[in-house]
Parts: C-alpha cells; structure tokens; sequence
C-alpha cells in the first residue's frame, strides 16, 4: 500500500541509486505542518527495509530495531548537512557510522538443507538482520559522501521541505515538481511584492 507521503512526493532525484540518501528522506515534513515517518513503526521500518531489499518483509522487526534505524538516519542527515554545509562532520555521527559498517562480517553464511544442498544465505535472526541492513546503509552513505555524487547533494530550497537530492543540474535545488512550484510562487509573490511597494512609493512622491 502506497504511503501517503508518496502521493505528495517521489523520491527525491538520487534517492534511486543510494538508499542511504532515501533514508535520511524517510522522515519528511511538509507544509501545513504535515510531517511523515516513513521508519515510525516497526510495521513501517519493515516495509521500508523489504522495499529496498535491506530484510525480508517478514523479517519481524522491534522498536528496539526500529529506533536504531532511525538512529542512523539521524547520524546521516547529521553528515550530508556538515558535507553540504561544507563543516566538519559531527564525530558522533562519524563513529555511529563507523560502527555499523564493521558490527557484522560482509559474508554470507553456509546453510544446508535437502532440498538446495550446501548454498550461502543472508538469513540471521531480526537483531543481525538489522545488523546486515544497518552495515549496507552506512557502506552507501560512506560512497554517497566521498563519491564524485558528493558535489552534487544539496538541500530542498522549498521550506518547510527537509529533504536532500542530487542535484540534475547546477541549479536546481528542490526535490520534486511540487517543491520547485512552490518556490517559484513564492518568488514570483516576493516580485509581485516587490512592483506594488515601489508603485506606492511613485504615487506618493508625485504628491
């Protein structure tokens, strides 16, 4: 079932190709003080980690899980505002970033049965399987932040909007249509703005 969020907002541009950066978007506040969390239930982090074939939908996650996830996303949105902002990055956010890369091997494990015989499986009980996710997500985030994709992330220009993108070109700097209509109203109120104050001031200096 598509989340409301969706019917608002696609993805935002680069979100295809690094889910760390549709994780840091998986919290989403919108105007009218509308705001949406993608990872704010366990059955919710579930469908957002099967959608990315991070955990099989059945993996049965926790809060306990759930609010490590979202965690994370904190410790990343933390490192692309420093790396947009171009400011130091957070050393929590580092370090949290860190841990989860090196928490769980990156090999697959041995499993027999009789009907495949001896193969390799990414099968672990919920806690390692969010180990395994949360270890792909902060790999991603780490090639997001030192790629050639780094010059091109920014942030939404459409406020209250908190999402990040890639940008597709040098200036573009919204995350969607939607946002981009936004801001192009809200420049074309401030002109509009701008016009009557300066007729006002014409008329009143002719009398």
């Amino acid at each position: 079932m598509e989340h409301p969020v969706h019917a608002v907002l696609p993805p935002a541009p680069g979100a295809e190709r690094y889910p760390a950066l549709d994780l840091a978007n998986s919290a989403v506040t919108l105007p009218g003080d509308r705001r949406y969390d993608l990872l704010g239930t366990p059955e919710a982090a579930t469908r957002w980690l099967a959608e990315h074939d991070l955990a099989p939908a059945g993996v049965g996650l926790q809060e306990v899980c759930t609010a490590r996830l979202r965690g994370l996303r904190e410790h990343v949105r933390a490192l692309l505002a420093s790396r947009i902002g171009a400011l130091p990055a957070p050393a929590e956010s580092v370090r949290a970033v860190n841990d989860a890369l090196t928490k769980v091997p990156t090999a697959s494990l041995l499993h027999w049965d009789e009907a495949r015989g001896l193969h390799r499986v990414q099968t672990h009980p919920v806690d390692q399987a969010v180990d395994h996710a949360l270890a792909a997500l902060a790999a991603d985030t780490a090639d997001l932040l030192t790629g050639p994709d780094a010059e091109r992330l920014a942030a939404c220009g459409a406020a209250p909007c908190n999402r990040y993108l890639l940008r597709t070109h040098g200036r573009r700097h919204w995350c969607s249509v939607r946002c981009g209509d936004r801001v192009r109203a809200a420049r074309a109120y401030a002109r509009r703005s701008r016009d009557d104050q300066q007729e006002i001031w014409t008329i009143n200096g002719r009398f």
